[in-house]
């Protein structure tokens, strides 16, 4: 193991980011706001103590003993998701990026710079705000000497949920970056999606002159489905009742009962999944009942409401059962072990869950990415790559509306 694989973990939930980065590295640092994650995460991690929990606002550089040469934020999205409040990085939520990057930036000032810092959230980050916000985050990282790039992975091209997720991946300029990490010039990846070219041409130079396009390879053909993570006999929830599982399809449009008469004819049993969805129908909204048999699950959220919990559906000729997706299936669909500690609480459980990074989407990214960026190492002067040519930026501070 090189010491050098050494991390902070903020926004550490259930330690997800942690598992999917490998034994091979070392976390110097963890950090969330949650008593009852941090629970979850001391139960998987007993031999560790480095999980501090306390809101990020108050956390300092003296509670952070060690230096990592990489740095994991997985920051609150609920501000920036496409089903929130739409407040963007100024809300109380998604804006606690801005106290992680206060520590980031008090740390170098010490001498403990981060090298490489990888940033999680959701795909609604490229366009909230009519991309200010994204503006204003790879703005102070370039201010600071970074060079951003941008990724969008699905969870669905190594788990059986659809997941899309974007991931910043930012290298100090003097950090040496081999050729093989990033793109050809004109090259361009799955991960470069059409969202992520319409967020970079709308950024000023002074960033895209900064920009990295990461090199990450296709990962083979996904080999589980639905099916494989279903429980035989759930825990924690119960089979629906005839009534309830009725109610649920007559909550269905003709549309999706017809997936349902389409699930009846198959000769198999037939695993779809349910999300309640508040549609607006002549001008009313109604609350519909959604199902989807394509093998793989829809995005895993945090337990707000009913209408955020997913519901597995088993059709089998005339026969149809329902339930609410259970804790430990949700805990496959992220890519974790059974042997991973999860809490006796639903609602508990299944936070832990959506609030998650996939497992396999990090361990894709480290092994790929994230451990030859940190063993390159640090070079002395800014590295020229013959791939892409870059020059050194200088930004001397974030846009007018972001206080720091």
């Amino acid at each position: 193991m090189s010491t050098d694989l050494t991390f902070y973990e903020f926004f550490a939930g259930g330690g997800l980011a942690r598992i999917g980065l490998d034994k091979d590295w070392t976390c110097c640092f963890a950090n969330d706001i949650s008593e009852k994650k941090a629970a979850v995460y001391r139960a998987n991690f007993p031999e560790s103590h480095d999980l501090l929990v306390k809101d990020i606002n108050e956390v300092t550089p003296l509670d952070i003993l060690k230096q990592a040469s990489l740095a994991w934020a997985s920051f609150p999205c609920q501000d920036l998701s496409l089903a929130g409040n739409g407040k963007g990085l100024q809300a109380k939520r998604s804006g606690a990026f801005w106290a992680f990057w206060s520590l980031i930036t008090s740390l170098e000032a010490e001498g403990r710079g981060v090298p490489v810092i990888a940033i999680e959230n959701v795909v609604g980050l490229l366009t909230s705000n009519k991309g200010k916000d994204l503006e204003a985050l790879l703005t102070v990282l370039v201010a600071s000497s970074y060079r951003p790039g941008l990724l969008v992975i699905d969870a669905s091209y190594f788990v059986p949920q659809s997941r899309p997720r974007l991931f910043i991946i930012a290298v100090k300029q003097n950090h040496d970056i081999p050729d093989e990490l990033m793109c050809s010039d004109g090259e361009r990846s799955i991960w470069h999606t059409q969202a992520v070219l319409n967020a970079y041409a709308q950024l000023p130079d002074v960033i895209q002159q900064a920009w990295v396009w990461w090199y990450l390879p296709t990962p083979p053909k996904r080999a589980a489905t639905l099916r494989d993570i279903v429980e035989e006999v759930p825990t924690g929830v119960k089979w629906h009742t005839k009534i309830e599982t009725e109610k649920l399809l007559s909550m269905m449009s003709p549309v999706h009962m017809n997936k349902i008469r389409s699930a009846m004819l198959c000769s198999r049993p037939q695993v779809g999944t349910i999300y309640k969805r508040m549609r607006i129908e002549n001008g009313t909204k109604v609350q519909r009942a959604e199902v989807r048999f394509d093998n793989i699950s829809g995005c895993l959220r945090t337990p707000v409401g009913g209408s955020s919990r997913q519901i597995l559906i088993l059709v089998h000729k005339n026969e149809v059962r329902s339930r609410l997706l259970s804790v430990r299936e949700a805990a496959r669909l992220m890519g974790l072990p059974d042997s991973y500690q999860l809490p006796s609480s639903y609602n508990e459980g299944y936070h832990v869950m959506g609030d998650a990074v996939v497992v396999p989407v990090v361990s894709w990214i480290e092994k790929y990415l994230l451990r030859n960026l940190v063993l390159s190492g640090a070079s002395l002067t800014w590295a020229q790559s013959p791939r892409q040519s870059a020059a050194p930026v200088a930004v001397s501070r974030a846009p007018e509306y972001v206080r720091d």
